[in-house]
């Protein structure tokens, strides 16, 4: 039985595309309005905490971050800060892991605490990586340096974990559960 099954490969590609479709779309035109970066949390880490849930499967939120990664340098081939968010991916991917996604998603006040605290890590991350690579000195300057422009990624991550537990939770009370393949039921 393959690791990732067809469900779990259209999560993949869904959120692939969105990702890297909107955040390459409209990510620039807010920074380029407000010069905040929380539209690219936003919808990054919205839609990584719903690869995750969906697929429950180590290596989904990397794959996903990678794909979006091509697609926004297809779309803008200059927009190397967004390797910032190709590393939070898997962060994001690594850190879920860890708790176990069963328990990240077992109660619904679980899984605010857990999506929300595991966004926000994740794109302190990104904003991190940004800030020391990518972020030209006066405009780093100007949100307190590296550790600002993190900050604000941060502030990015707990909106982009928000919003991802609420969709989640909305999934879940309108009855859309995702079902656990035993191991025990492989081959069957």
């Amino acid at each position: 039985m393959p690791y990732f099954n067809s469900k779990d490969i259209a999560a993949i590609a869904l959120s692939a595309a969105l990702w890297g479709v909107l955040n390459a779309i409209f990510s620039p035109i807010f920074f380029r309005m407000f010069g905040l970066p929380f539209l690219c949390d936003l919808i990054g880490f919205t839609v990584l905490t719903l690869t995750v849930w969906w697929t429950r499967k180590l290596g989904a939120a990397s794959i996903v971050g990678l794909i979006a990664t091509v697609i926004n340098f297809i779309f803008n081939p200059g927009a190397t800060q967004f390797l910032g968010f190709t590393v939070a991916s898997i962060v994001f991917d690594a850190l879920s892991w860890i708790i176990r996604y069963n328990n990240a998603f077992k109660k619904s006040t679980y899984t605010f605490t857990s999506m929300t605290v595991i966004s926000t890590l994740s794109a302190t991350v990104a904003g991190f990586i940004i800030g020391t690579f990518f972020m030209a000195g006066p405009a780093l300057a100007k949100w307190g340096g590296v550790l600002g422009w993190a900050a604000l990624h941060a502030v990015g991550g707990v909106i982009g974990g928000v919003i991802g537990v609420i969709l989640v939770t909305a999934l879940i009370s309108r009855g859309i559960q995702i079902q656990m393949i035993k191991p025990s039921q492989i081959g069957k």
